[in-house]
């Protein structure tokens, strides 16, 4: 069968390309052709587009980058017709993904699949609407998502497990070559993340420079250029007697987190992965305009929290510091709670176990595939 999948981030691309892998399992014949990155590549098909042309995230960015969205918009429905999938799988990213989802059921019979549920819950709930006219099958990596859905908008869903503790369990760490302990910082997959996060994190863990090595992660989609303004900058201000006090470590976030002894991480998939490796961590998280956020926030927002380890738990594990709450003495006060032998360091781990206990066992791939291929199969 033929499957088309359209990914819009860093961490889709990721999830896709282990759905993908699990697909050609089910489904030897399997033909894919995709808006994706470069782990979906390797997994084989035809790349169209490369997801960092639509990253954009927030109403200024989407605004700014209006045009080059709507072009990829017009050029992947044109894409879909002239190749005709047996399916559309779409991955998260639900600005980009649910207005495909209208076109694919208003213009073809094609099947619409929805790989990692759109994060409705938190904000923009009226879009079970577009949900349930658009979606024919919608796949959940969320425990809490099931009464979501099904209890509160009676609209039936499959969970089947979270890729992540997939992602991690075939993780294998090598050792680290450095001389001190790291300091991870997670400033975020997009260009404008890291350009607010990132100044602030190496402002927070400056103080540390001496006994720690602080990594930055570098996303795959973002060249050193973003991330060597920032550093050198920082570098100049805070750490001009420290020796190689930050490097900017590229190959994927795992091998960095299993190097950690703590994190700053932008909220993302990133939390969940770095509860998983059993890193204490601070999430934070920066957006402008701070003060406005921080304001509109209660109202906007129907969660009490934003970090998915968090939401799991349905408790505070970890602590949040989101928009104006993100300054470096706030990321500074909870990052010396969570280094050895501090506070906080133990009743986070403990809480990582609950987590991990939550989530269950491996194997969501597969079980997506499946389930898919079985879905496609009986239509």
């Amino acid at each position: 069968m033929k499957y088309y999948f359209i990914v819009g981030e860093a961490s889709g691309d990721l999830h896709a390309s282990h759905l993908m892998a699990a697909l050609r399992s089910e489904d030897p014949e399997a033909e894919f052709r995709f808006f994706g990155g470069d782990l979906m590549a390797a997994q084989g098909g035809t790349l169209v587009r490369h997801y960092r042309e639509i990253a954009y995230m927030g109403v200024v960015p989407v605004l700014l980058h209006a045009r080059t969205i709507l072009r990829a918009l017009s050029h992947c429905q044109r894409d879909i017709i002239a190749w005709q999938p047996d399916v559309v799988v779409l991955v998260d990213y639900p600005g980009f993904n649910l207005r495909m989802a209208r076109f694919v059921k208003q213009h073809t019979q094609i099947p619409v699949f929805y790989y990692i549920a759109p994060k409705i819950w938190a904000w923009k709930e009226r879009r079970i609407r577009s949900i349930r006219s658009y979606v024919d099958e919608l796949f959940s990596i969320l425990p809490f998502e099931v009464d979501f859905f099904e209890r509160k908008h009676h609209y039936p869903i499959h969970y089947v497990g979270n890729p992540t503790v997939d992602e991690v369990a075939a993780h294998r760490p090598t050792s680290s070559t450095w001389q001190k302990p790291v300091i991870a910082l997670l400033p975020g997959s997009r260009e404008h993340e890291i350009r607010e996060n990132l100044p602030r994190m190496l402002e927070a863990a400056a103080p540390y420079a001496r006994d720690y090595q602080l990594l930055v992660a570098q996303a795959p989609s973002q060249p050193d250029s973003v991330y060597n303004p920032i550093i050198e900058n920082c570098r100049r201000r805070f750490f001009s007697d420290v020796l190689m006090p930050v490097g900017l470590q590229s190959g994927g976030t795992f091998q960095l987190l299993s190097c950690a002894t703590a994190a700053l991480v932008a909220s993302g998939t990133a939390t969940l992965e770095t509860a998983l490796l059993r890193v204490p961590q601070v999430v934070c998280y920066r957006m402008q305009p701070a003060w406005l956020v921080s304001l509109l926030r209660p109202l906007v927002l129907r969660i009490p929290y934003v970090s998915l380890v968090n939401l799991v738990a349905g408790r505070q594990v970890v602590p949040e510091l989101i928009a104006a709450q993100m300054t470096a003495a706030n990321v500074r006060r909870h990052l010396a709670a969570i280094l050895p032998g501090a506070s906080d360091r133990e009743s986070q781990l403990q809480g990582y176990e609950d987590v991990a206990r939550l989530l269950g066992q491996p194997g969501a791939p597969q079980r997506a595939a499946r389930l898919m291929v079985s879905l496609l199969r009986h239509e």
